[in-house]
């Protein structure tokens, strides 16, 4: 197999097991709780574990790609990792497990900056590109749709402990084929010292603001335990702003990237789709559960059309990017998600049957939201050159990440407050149907965002009529 398929195929590996991570534990939540004696109040903390870890080291992650070289840092991040995960599933109480979903994060932080890194320097055509991102999207969609199926499977067949398990082969098999085919040496010529102050800085200030909006769905934003952290998490982010501006010799993110080609344009489409769309699963999974009855594997298997969806949708976002270049592709694709989540929301009900209230509405969403992510990829990518390609490979996944957190946090809260806090079902479905109509808001303001903030002709577009002109001219 050629050399440039075989790190596609590392690359897809490596966001596979990283973007199920967030989502296989989730209905396995339960059991977990009743096996180490988690205190109810504290059980949540097994997902946010991760995910602060992960959404506060991803900036630092991908400049060490970029600083340190991305064998190294594959390597690293992958034996971090898989050790984590293997902890995990061997935890005998609430401390280590935590600590262990922690590393987990941690070693994913260092992992998705650098497969997406592989990949814009691996393949330089622009056509190409675009079909490689567009192929690791749809398995990082395959990734975040099998989370809840497999896990669900597993909980009930085996044991909570598989879904820590079931990826280490998967890891271990990655760390072969990185030794193997990556260079041994692929640090830039010139050495970039690491700024350690900045990363210390926006990995405190992420942090803060993440564990914030974790926290503000139980104990409100006026809460001491939230307002707090959120102040001093919004602070960190300020001085590190201005360390990166002024301070810094060797800046973590140089604030000149975001002034190049649709880089911060890109990233804010991306905090949208996110804010309305990662918290999707977890809503749907709460709403089959709690109020249709479904159990955890039943739970699992009802997302599986939507995640059929989101893998037909992000498989064909390539060549969809291709002919229409990334700013047509973004708005149509967000705009098809909005309907899917407009749909949703108003068909959520008591008594409504599983295919009219999910399945269906489910595919429109899914197939339009995860199409999405290839077109912004390639907008906030387009145009770099080499040396900040895991710089803007860790922003935009910082951001990806980061939205997914506050979106959560966000919905959570709102379905609460419709809901009143009563547990009835039909309580709980219009608290859930009003985070829908919410999410479809979130996915129209990035259609809007992307219509008139991306670039009208990207390079994808334009590569593509210079070869049917036959003059490979480029922008």
């Amino acid at each position: 197999m050629r050399t440039d398929k075989l790190i596609l195929l590392l690359a897809c590996a490596c966001a596979f097991m990283v973007i199920m991570d967030a989502t296989i534990v989730s209905v396995a939540l339960p059991d977990i709780g009743g096996a180490l004696g988690f205190p109810a109040e504290s059980l949540p903390w097994v997902v946010n574990a991760y995910t602060l870890a992960f959404a506060g080291f991803l900036l630092l992650g991908g400049r060490c790609a970029d600083t340190f070289g991305q064998r190294r840092i594959l390597l690293l991040g992958l034996s971090l990792f898989t050790l984590a995960r293997t902890v995990g599933g061997l935890a005998t109480g609430p401390g280590l497990l935590l600590a262990a979903r922690a590393a987990q994060g941690l070693g994913g932080a260092l992992l998705m900056p650098v497969t997406l890194s592989l990949l814009t320097t691996t393949f330089t055509d622009p056509d190409r590109r675009t079909r490689a991102l567009a192929t690791w999207s749809s398995v990082g969609a395959v990734g975040a749709a099998s989370g809840p199926v497999v896990g669900g499977l597993l909980t009930e067949a085996l044991s909570w402990r598989w879904v820590f398990f079931v990826t280490v082969p998967i890891g271990v098999a990655a760390m072969v084929l990185a030794a193997r085919i990556l260079p041994p040496r692929d640090r830039a010529d010139s050495p970039a010292r690491l700024d350690t102050v900045g990363a210390v800085l926006a990995t405190a200030g992420l942090v803060g603001v993440v564990y914030a909006v974790m926290g503000s769905a139980q104990a409100g934003l006026a809460s001491p335990s939230v307002f707090g952290p959120l102040l001093g998490g919004v602070l960190l982010l300020a001085v590190f702003l201005v360390h990166q501006a002024r301070w810094a010799a060797d800046p973590l993110v140089p604030l000149g990237v975001f002034r190049l080609g649709s880089v911060a344009a890109a990233n804010g489409v991306m905090f949208l789709l996110g804010l309305g769309f990662f918290a999707s699963p977890i809503l749907i999974s709460l709403y089959l559960q709690y109020v249709s009855g479904a159990t955890p594997m039943e739970a699992g298997l009802g997302y599986l059309p939507i995640g059929v969806a989101m893998c037909v949708g992000a498989r064909a976002a390539g060549p969809l990017t291709v002919r229409w270049g990334a700013r047509r592709a973004t708005v149509l694709c967000c705009l098809v998600g909005a309907a899917g989540f407009l749909a949703t929301g108003a068909l959520l009900g008591v008594d409504q049957p599983y295919l009219v209230a999910v399945a269906l509405p489910g595919v429109v969403l899914g197939l339009g939201s995860a199409a999405a992510f290839t077109p912004i990829t390639v907008a906030a990518t387009a145009g770099l050159p080499p040396r900040h390609n895991g710089l803007a490979a860790g922003l935009l996944n910082a951001i990806r990440q980061t939205s997914g957190a506050i979106g959560l946090a966000v919905l959570s809260t709102v379905s609460a407050t419709v809901s009143g806090g009563q547990a009835t079902r039909p309580a709980l479905a219009a608290g859930y149907s009003a985070a829908f109509l919410l999410s479809a808001a979130f996915l129209v303001a990035a259609a809007v965002l992307a219509a008139f903030a991306l670039r009208a002709r990207d390079p994808c577009t334009v590569y593509t009529w210079a070869r049917r002109t036959g003059s490979r001219q480029r922008r």
